[in-house]
């Protein structure tokens, strides 16, 4: 399978949500590796890497989020797979 590296942020009501541990879980069934966090601006970023199909869910996955959350917009860059991290953390 193809690998890539996909940079998001997602905006809306998105802190305060569990949405980072929410993304966390999400990213770890679908064995991808990376972080999410809280930014100032009240949006989450997400770096993720992994196989193309997989990031692509992750990506769907984003678009909804967790029950509690609200999602308005959602920022991707489709970026060259690096292999930098070892799992996906909170940051």
């Amino acid at each position: 399978m193809e690998k890539q590296r996909v940079h998001i942020k997602i905006h809306g009501k998105v802190q305060g949500v569990f949405f980072r541990a929410s993304t966390k879980d999400k990213a770890r069934e679908l064995n991808i590796y990376g972080f999410v966090k809280n930014n100032s601006d009240g949006t989450v970023e997400v770096i993720a890497e992994g196989d193309t199909e997989n990031l692509q869910k992750l990506l769907a996955w984003c678009h909804v989020g967790p029950d509690r959350s609200r999602v308005d917009h959602v920022n991707t860059d489709w970026q060259p797979y690096l292999s930098e991290f070892k799992e996906f953390s909170i940051n």
